[in-house]
């Protein structure tokens, strides 16, 4: 048998996308590099409506099977909308495409430092990125074995709403608070509802997350002070006591999109998270956290400074971890495939 490879000829009758996939605490990213048309518009929530109304084919076939899955998550970068940005970045997910993703932020930041897109100075580098949340400052550090950390200054995160209770069908009366770190969360005590927060309880938390999240979507109304964009509640995190590390705080569970689960801790959600924790007098600043995912990755944040954030009492935080890369993939799709857009089971 001769070699296993794809000549030239045959090459040409499939459209190519390449990518780069990493992780952040085990939540996947996959990184597009090539095969995307270009993107037009002025701003970042103008690119990302572009891609809804015309482009959203290319983000089916790579989030979902069979090139992709349920749980997979994804960047395409842009050139840059704001003076102080080195790119501009849209998130995509099973269900569309979100405001703010920090393991995507922390991803980003690791992968393009090693590989010199973003060039080092020293052993630090500073990177600015366009997100349809607003503009981030990103950091990534090499230690003196030339580990990345990378950390980011978040977007103006507060408590939007604190001790609210709600009646969920199949569930009964749960109580959650409202955060936001680039997106609206409802944050459930998962001990106080007796739910477990291990991956063998996954199926309940999928569950309980929807129904919460729309439940709660339906009684409370979200309005964000600037952007009608940002106005909706993009998902659930429980939260639990519960934890395996003995450094963490607590473990957040985050059943978000379309019943996706973060295998991160969430960078937009622990951002909120301690936002909400600083509304109730149980962080002060400065005062750096340790949160772990539903597979025992772990994020860091910190709340760096208070703001008024036109009207809403809010902070910057920090949030640090760690980034892996995972492969480099060229997808093909061939104009006679019967899944041109893919499909999702779960």
């Amino acid at each position: 048998m001769g070699p296993v490879q794809l000549s030239p000829e045959l090459l040409s009758q499939f459209r190519r996308i390449t990518t780069l996939d990493a992780h952040t605490e085990g939540e996947p990213l996959r990184i597009i590099t090539s095969g995307y048309p270009d993107v037009p518009g002025d701003t970042i929530l103008e690119k990302r409506q572009f891609l809804t109304t015309h482009l959203d084919e290319y983000r089916q076939l790579l989030m979902f099977e069979p090139r992709g899955h349920a749980d997979m998550y994804g960047a395409l970068l842009t050139e840059p909308v704001s003076e102080h940005a080195d790119f501009g970045v849209l998130f995509l997910h099973n269900e569309g495409y979100s405001s703010m993703c920090g393991h995507a932020v922390l991803a980003l930041a690791t992968v393009l430092c090693q590989t010199g897109a973003i060039a080092f100075e020293g052993n630090r580098a500073e990177i600015g990125i366009d997100a349809p949340a607003g503009f981030i400052r990103a950091f990534a550090e090499k230690d003196t074995n030339g580990r990345i950390q990378a950390s980011f200054l978040n977007v103006p995160s507060w408590a939007e709403a604190l001790d609210l209770s709600i009646d969920v069908p199949g569930i009964g009366k749960v109580k959650f608070d409202i955060g936001f770190g680039g997106a609206y969360y409802a944050y459930v005590d998962a001990d106080a509802l007796g739910l477990d927060c291990s991956a063998d309880n996954l199926n309940q938390l999928i569950d309980w997350g929807r129904r919460i999240k729309q439940a709660v979507m339906a009684s409370y109304p979200i309005k964000h002070p600037l952007d009608e964009d940002l106005s909706f509640l993009y998902g659930t995190i429980f939260t639990s006591k519960h934890t395996a590390l003995i450094e963490a705080h607590s473990r957040h569970v985050c059943i978000f999109a379309d019943g996706e689960v973060d295998r991160s801790p969430t960078g937009t959600g622990v951002a909120g998270r301690i936002a909400l924790l600083r509304a109730k007098g149980e962080v002060g600043l400065a005062e750096s956290l340790t949160i772990e995912s539903i597979v025992g990755g772990k994020m860091q944040v910190e709340a760096l400074e208070q703001i008024d954030f036109h009207g809403k009492d809010a902070l910057i935080p920090k949030v640090s971890g760690r980034a892996f890369m995972t492969g480099q993939h060229t997808f093909l799709l061939h104009p006679d495939d019967i899944f041109q857009t893919g499909f999702l089971l779960r």
